[in-house]
């Protein structure tokens, strides 16, 4: 399956954006992990803003920045948001509340405890009747996404939104799921039959490897393991080196999805 890569987000500590953090993927300067602003973006009303949390922010960030830079109609746009284990911190929040007296949940985290959140959000937020899949395929989510993505877009032959995401884990929950940092990523996706000045992404059949594709820089490589979201650094590395490349990212069990990378011009 192929499709154009038509807006690229990127929202990760010291890489806030696509625009700013293409020259770290690229080692054109040094990567540092500075500290990320989390903010709810001003798509939805002030109240439903307030009710946002890091790892919905996380994810309209890295949405907002591929279908800005992708110059299309964010309503008009089918999406998949891929999370390795959905909103952990929600989750720590229900849990707890259930071992006090009286079962106090809060509304707010049960409204936010359902695995398509974001999503909701997102299509709220652009009053987009679109159609949606959230799915969740632990280290295999971005991949997984992917491939969920590239299908839609082969039948409906339209553009796709893929959004991964995923935030770091609270402290009872880390050994667990070990998440250190957010990382938030979008790929606007337009069939491979359009005309565009776009770089162009195959993807081929899983295969089992013993190893996938992996990040030279140190602090970029403990990104990528640190984040089942940051999976998806090698394949946004040879996006942004607008090469002839090759990558594979984790898929299911030992298996290993291979990506096949064209440049724009």
């Amino acid at each position: 399956m192929k499709a154009h890569v038509a807006g690229i987000g990127l929202f990760a500590p010291g890489l806030e954006s696509w625009a700013t953090g293409r020259a770290s993927l690229m080692h054109r300067q040094d990567y540092v992990a500075a500290p990320l602003t989390i903010a709810a973006p001003a798509i939805c009303p002030p109240n439903e803003r307030r009710r946002m949390t890091s790892a919905i922010r996380i994810a309209l960030q890295s949405a907002l920045q591929a279908v800005a830079s992708s110059g299309l109609e964010a309503s008009a746009i089918p999406t998949v948001f891929a999370s390795s284990e959905g909103d952990l911190d929600v989750i720590h929040h229900l849990c707890t509340a259930l071992t006090l007296p009286g079962h106090p949940v809060s509304p707010t985290h049960f409204h936010n405890s359902v695995h398509n959140a974001p999503a909701g959000y997102w299509h709220l937020g652009q009053q987009s009747h679109a159609c949606s899949t959230s799915l969740s395929a632990g280290d295999a989510s971005v991949a997984a996404g992917l491939i969920e993505a590239l299908t839609m877009l082969t039948i409906e032959q339209c553009p796709v939104l893929l959004v991964a995401y995923d935030a770091p884990t609270p402290a009872r929950l880390h050994a667990r799921c070990p998440i250190d940092a957010p990382f938030g990523m979008a790929l606007l996706l337009a069939p491979a039959t359009n005309a565009m000045e776009a770089p162009l992404i195959a993807v081929r059949p899983p295969v089992v490897a013993a190893s996938g594709s992996s990040m030279a820089h140190p602090a970029l490589e403990a990104l990528r393991q640190g984040n089942p979201a940051a999976r998806s650094l090698p394949l946004l590395r040879a996006l942004a080196l607008d090469q002839r490349l090759s990558v594979t990212l984790p898929y299911l069990d030992d298996a290993f999805l291979p990506i096949d990378i064209e440049p724009c011009c």
